[in-house]
């Protein structure tokens, strides 16, 4: 997996088995539509579980529909049963300042009341030349667990300022050269503003032995206000432009199911079925300005652009539009053998509903489509330690809107269904843990046929892949986190056979991950670390004229484990970048509009974390 930035603003993107997911797509608790919008801060975080694959079945479709190669779930922290006051000041070598103070107990007599509370806060100037971040986090999670009923609510607020902030690089006909690690080719009037206020409530009942209800739902309150400094990159030079943008997103998410066990004989069964809907409303408006040439390497700071073109309402903006998507679905889990063999087999029912509209309210387009996907999985266990699996599972879209000039011009196309087949096989111990896969991917692409002159779902995208990982601790003392994988990605039927054969954009054919920590013998709580990332080369276009080049970056990093005045206190050191190398990191394609995102610099982290 790899990261890089949204396009237009500065949300974290990531790339699973070469396909993008956004930010927006990111789920919470198991809800989608309710994750803070562009970036989430792990003050509060207890964990981040990917899945790897298409998922439609388990997790439904997503709000944007990018959860195409794989999913997130960001897990909130919850009170422990052990009492946790921890606090964290943390600084960066470019003068950024945090402090984290993380607080959980448990109450009753036997601790069935638990309340954890996490405030975070983040001051200064990035390794970036002249950037500077700012955020709040504030989080708040209850829960009550008793025989049966088991009871929780988190409130999640983020709040983030970015000034100056380093852009990405639009490009045409040419890939300009990579500025030095540090330098910041932004205007000094560019910003944003992201603030994320998240409720989410949770019931879970053992109704009977084996068997639990539970019902679950959440909204969220995105208001974000930028304007973004877009440079775009060609052959004859390098152009400007500013985009203020006012956006505003309510949603909700909710989701009631039911799971259980039972045997039919030499069988068991493990059984789910629920329901899930998610909606978002969205307002927004827009102004542009068109600046001229500028520069990526001396960068002239110029007034602030006037607008040029708007739209809508900026005190006020109307909405732009609105997402709702309903499920059920239900599976069972066959077990034969003792559980030896697990065969799934499942199906979730799913409507999408958008509507769209113009800057005036004027609707645009409005579609409403269902389609059912299905899930197909069996596990071999022939010993303990070993797994070996195969699964044919879905990815979900809205399908997009024919464009001007197509003989069915507006026409939304039905939900695109992205199709997966994988094998593999895992092995773990308590020591170590291993784990091959090899996948197909296909996703159908649009575009308007030149016979018939009509948009629709006539191309494919397939990516074929090998992936491998290893984690454990072969020695004592000496933990190891390895990954790697091998893409063969193709672009198939495109319009009039013009890249048949050729890679997508942004997908590397080969990835390398490997960490490894070690505790120094000679001086007990003293450990050191070293990480290496490999990422090969990357197409920047579908002619694949254009590529950028591969990259490695090496972090180095040391963690010292102690007792001060009784109480546990770790200090930790780490850089990364250690090279301060400089790279165009990844290309990301929106449509037809392709950027870069540049890598972070040598980047200096220093912090203590005290145990109270």
């Amino acid at each position: 997996m790899r990261t890089a930035y949204g396009y237009g603003n500065f949300s974290e993107v990531f790339v699973i088995r070469g396909f993008q997911l956004n930010a927006d797509d990111i789920s919470i608790n198991g809800l989608y539509g309710v994750t803070p919008r562009q970036l989430v801060s792990t003050a509060a975080v207890e964990r981040v579980d990917v899945f790897k694959g298409a998922n439609a079945f388990l997790n439904g479709a997503s709000p944007t529909g990018s959860a195409i190669g794989g999913g997130v779930n960001v897990q909130l922290k919850r009170a422990e049963d052990t009492p946790t006051t921890n606090v964290t000041l943390a600084t960066s070598g470019s003068g950024e300042f945090g402090a984290h103070v993380d607080v959980g107990r448990r109450f009753g007599s036997e601790g069935q009341f638990g309340i954890r509370v996490n405030q975070a806060n983040r001051d200064g100037e990035t390794s970036i030349d002249g950037e500077h971040r700012r955020d709040n986090t504030t989080a708040v999670a209850l829960d009550w667990r008793g025989d049966k009923l088991r009871l929780s609510g988190d409130f999640l607020y983020q709040r983030e300022h970015v000034s100056d902030g380093r852009p990405v690089v639009y490009f045409t006909d040419a890939i300009p050269a990579v500025p030095p690690a540090t330098y910041n080719y932004a205007q000094n009037w560019s910003y944003t503003n992201l603030e994320d206020t998240v409720g989410i409530l949770k019931a879970e009942y053992d109704f009977l032995p084996g068997w639990t209800a539970y019902a679950t739902g959440g909204v969220r309150r995105t208001v974000e206000q930028g304007e973004y400094y877009s440079p775009t990159y060609s052959s004859t030079g390098v152009t400007g432009a500013r985009l203020g943008v006012p956006y505003n997103q309510n949603s909700s998410s909710a989701e009631v199911g039911v799971r259980g066990r039972f045997d039919t004989g030499p069988v068991s069964h493990r059984v789910a079925a629920g329901g899930a809907i998610t909606s978002e409303n969205t307002n927004s408006a827009w102004t542009y300005a068109f600046m001229g040439p500028v520069s990526l390497y001396n960068t002239v700071q110029t007034p602030y652009p006037a607008t040029t073109m708007s739209g809508g309402n900026l005190a006020d903006p109307g909405m732009t539009a609105t997402t709702v998507i309903r499920s059920v679905s239900a599976s069972d889990t066959l077990g034969f053998l003792h559980d030896r063999v697990l065969f799934t087999v499942g199906a979730r029912r799913q409507q999408i509903a958008t509507a769209n509209y113009d800057n005036t309210g004027i609707g645009s387009g409005n579609y409403s489509d269902g389609i059912t996907t299905p899930l197909f999985g069996l596990v071999l266990r022939p010993t303990q330690n070993v797994s070996i699996f195969a699964n044919r599972s879905e990815a979900l879209a809205a399908g997009s809107i024919a464009p001007a000039g197509t003989l069915n011009y507006g026409q939304q196309l039905a939900p695109v269904r992205t199709k997966q087949w994988e094998v593999g096989v895992k092995y773990d111990t308590e020591r170590l843990g291993a784990s091959f896969a090899a996948f197909q991917i296909e996703q159908p692409s649009a575009f308007t046929d030149p016979a018939t002159h009509i948009y629709g779902l006539n191309g494919n995208e397939r990516h074929r892949g090998l992936e491998a990982e290893v984690h454990g601790e072969p020695l004592k003392g000496l933990r190891l986190l390895a990954g790697a994988s091998l893409m063969d990605a193709t672009l198939e039927n495109t319009q009039g056979g013009t890249y048949d054969g050729n890679r997508p954009v942004g997908v590397p054919t080969f990835l390398f991950n490997l960490g490894a920590d070690y505790d120094i013998p000679m001086v007990p709580g003293l450990a050191v670390n070293a990480r290496w990332i490999h990422t090969g080369a990357q197409e920047a276009n579908a002619a694949n004229t254009l590529s950028i080049p591969s990259w490695n970056r090496f972090d180095l990093g040391a963690r010292y484990e102690t007792s001060i005045y009784g109480k546990r206190t770790t200090l930790r050191a780490t850089v990364q970048n250690v090279t301060n190398k400089a790279y165009w990191s990844a290309v990301s394609a929106y449509g037809a509009t392709t950027y870069l995102t540049q890598g972070a610099p040598r980047t200096f982290l220093l912090s203590v974390s005290t145990d109270f």
